[in-house]
């Protein structure tokens, strides 16, 4: 287990992490999400004892990370895939950390296979692809069996496979009873994948919930709906009490439809003898809750054109 508590980190007059408060269970996939600049890395190397905070705290099953002997057989980490020796084979990488954490020798070629790398074991890492580099830094992480797990952006430069391969990983880890603390900017990544989310923007918490009930916390989902007779059906909906919007190009006849279930806009469309060529309900997006709950707390927004 993770748990943080009134974490706080500034540098100079600048806050980047404010007395931010958050636990992560294990059993679960928990999600790391927020802006750039929002203060996930640094409260991350808080967490693992690389940054100090200037007040607060921070601890892994309990205790301060550094207060673990032999650290990665505690937790097991992947912050940047780039921060290793070039020169070095992956074999040898992650033999001299298992020496100096007490971790069997037999772990390096199980890890190594466990995440692909079997065959270039004794390849020079500077010869790694970015995709073959977040394996390594993922068989690093798992070299010491640890019960915590964390992960900043995995999936960079892996392809459609490695990123399938990852998101399974996971998913088993979390399954065997391991924490698992899974920063990452991609949406669609953490739907597929993580349990619960913790979202912070400017340092500070926004949410600490289930990727459902975050999702839910944005506009709803509503229906989208296709017919010859857009703008008779507009109408039949606004009056039943709907809010209706065209959707898609102009003239193509689909409607965002709030306020109705699917199954009252089929009824109504019968009723009134108006022929569909679509009917579906949609989901409340991830994506659309992160935007619009951490407008406010980007770093950086775009202007509209001029």
């Amino acid at each position: 287990m993770i748990e943080v508590s009134e974490l706080t980190k500034r540098y100079g007059s600048r806050t980047v992490v404010d007395h931010l408060s958050f636990t992560v269970r294990p059993g679960q996939v928990t999600g790391f999400l927020g802006p750039n600049g929002a203060g996930k890395s640094t409260t991350l190397r808080m967490i693992l004892g690389l940054d100090a905070p200037t007040t607060g705290a921070a601890t892994v099953s309990g205790v301060p990370f550094h207060s673990h002997p032999r650290g990665l057989r505690h937790v097991g980490a992947l912050l940047d895939a780039g921060q290793v020796h070039g020169g070095r084979s992956a074999a040898a990488h992650l033999s001299a950390l298992a020496r100096s954490n007490g971790i069997p020798r037999r772990r390096v070629g199980d890890v190594l296979h466990e995440v692909g790398l079997a065959e270039v074991a004794n390849r020079r890492i500077s010869g790694f692809s970015l995709g073959m580099k977040q394996r390594l830094g993922i068989a690093t992480a798992l070299l010491g069996d640890p019960p915590v797990l964390m992960f900043d952006e995995p999936v960079n430069g892996m392809d459609p496979e490695g990123v399938l391969w990852v998101r399974r990983l996971f998913r088993r880890l979390a399954a065997e009873g391991r924490t698992v603390f899974l920063s990452s900017h991609l949406m669609s990544e953490l739907e597929n994948t993580a349990d619960e989310l913790v979202v912070i923007g400017r340092g500070r918490l926004i949410a600490a919930e289930s990727v459902r009930d975050f999702a839910a916390r944005g506009a709803p989902g509503g229906v989208v709906v296709g017919t010859p007779r857009a703008a008779e059906l507009a109408a039949v909906l606004t009056a039943a009490g709907a809010s209706v919007t065209p959707e898609g190009a102009a003239g193509a006849g689909r409607l965002a439809v709030t306020g109705l279930p699917a199954h009252r806009v089929g009824a109504l469309a019968f009723e009134h003898g108006i022929q569909l060529n679509e009917l579906n309900t949609r989901a409340a997006s991830l994506e659309a809750a992160f935007m619009e709950l951490t407008a406010d707390s980007a770093e950086h927004q775009a202007g509209q054109p001029r």
